[in-house]
């Protein structure tokens, strides 16, 4: 790929370490390329991590994953995403691991990472750990990975419910992480509704005209739930819809560091969301829809006519 000057999607980020006075040991980064190809199909690739460990150890971790898990797709040709990442991923893992086990300042140092890589209009994704993917579609927010944790696998097996989940004691304790002693299984789920399962059959999910992507770390879902946080995503202004969401969590107790990246595919004019819209609605629907259309033509041709031989008597 070929790095890019200008990005084909809107882009907003911050970080803050949050008011408990821990060092920030969240990393984030965004790049845009080009694909070496004729098309010169644009490429934009984000990345979230949230170290864990001790001093400053987290910082440590979740700074190699980033650079390594970017290095690796700056290099590729972006042909097999999926392949691309869970293999950085793992290599990221096994590198941590090796240099906190050969530190005693850095032992047990680990990191979460959530990548989201938007090729042209598509989406794919990665993930180990408990930072979150969202997607804003109109109004409708979705939460499209699964966090890694003891609370959601309780969750899911009907012992707890989502409310006493944010506030159960065990809510932070993450079952998967880059830095563990066994290599961690690289999650390349994406759940594109509420009700369904997290599948990797949807993995180049077409992002649609206005659509907005958020990789956030937990400090910003453990202080602001869903509904809070769809509503501010929803804001037009990219960059202030990050400083809100940074603000909103650090109001609510800001417990941990945060971190915000908003990604926005650009909104359609004229004819091009006419053809998104159809893209989306049923063939019989499309049927009627062009039935009226041409109806509406011919009135208006026929008005036209009318008006012509009036001027002309």
């Amino acid at each position: 790929m070929i790095p890019a000057e200008k990005a084909h999607l809107g882009i907003a980020a911050g970080s803050h370490p949050g008011r408990k006075g821990k060092n920030n040991e969240d990393q984030f980064a965004v790049a845009a390329f080009t694909l070496n190809q004729p098309q010169a199909t644009p490429v934009v690739f984000a990345i979230v991590a949230d170290g864990i460990g001790g001093h400053r150890a987290g910082e440590v971790a979740s700074n190699i994953a980033v650079e390594m898990i970017c290095d690796a797709v700056s290099v590729s040709n972006a042909s097999q995403p999926l392949a691309i990442m869970e293999a950085a991923m793992i290599r990221a893992s096994q590198t941590i691991q090796a240099q906190g086990s050969n530190s005693e300042t850095l032992f047990g140092m680990g990191t979460t990472a959530v990548c989201a890589w938007v090729i042209g209009g598509q989406l794919y994704s990665a993930h180990v750990g408990n930072s979150r993917l969202y997607l804003l579609r109109g109004r409708k927010l979705i939460q499209l990975n699964v966090d890694h944790t003891w609370v959601r696998e309780a969750v899911d097996a009907g012992a707890l419910t989502t409310e006493q989940a944010r506030a159960h004691p065990h809510a932070n304790i993450i079952r998967r992480y880059l830095g563990s002693e066994t290599t961690p299984e690289v999650d390349l789920r994406i759940r594109t509704d509420r009700n369904s399962q997290a599948e990797k059959e949807n993995q180049g999910f077409r992002l649609r005209s206005g659509d907005r992507l958020l990789l956030c770390s937990d400090g910003l879902n453990d202080m602001v739930n869903d509904q809070e946080i769809g509503a501010l995503l929803a804001q037009p202004d990219l960059n202030k819809t990050a400083d809100d969401l940074i603000t909103a969590a650090n109001q609510a107790g800001g417990k941990d560091n945060i971190t915000v990246v908003i990604l926005e595919m650009p909104h359609k004019r004229g004819l091009g969301v006419i053809r998104e819209n159809f893209r989306h609605i049923s063939p019989q629907l499309a049927i009627s829809y062009a039935g009226l259309t041409l109806m509406g033509i011919a009135i208006i041709s026929a008005l036209a006519l009318y008006l012509v031989q009036i001027f002309k008597r």
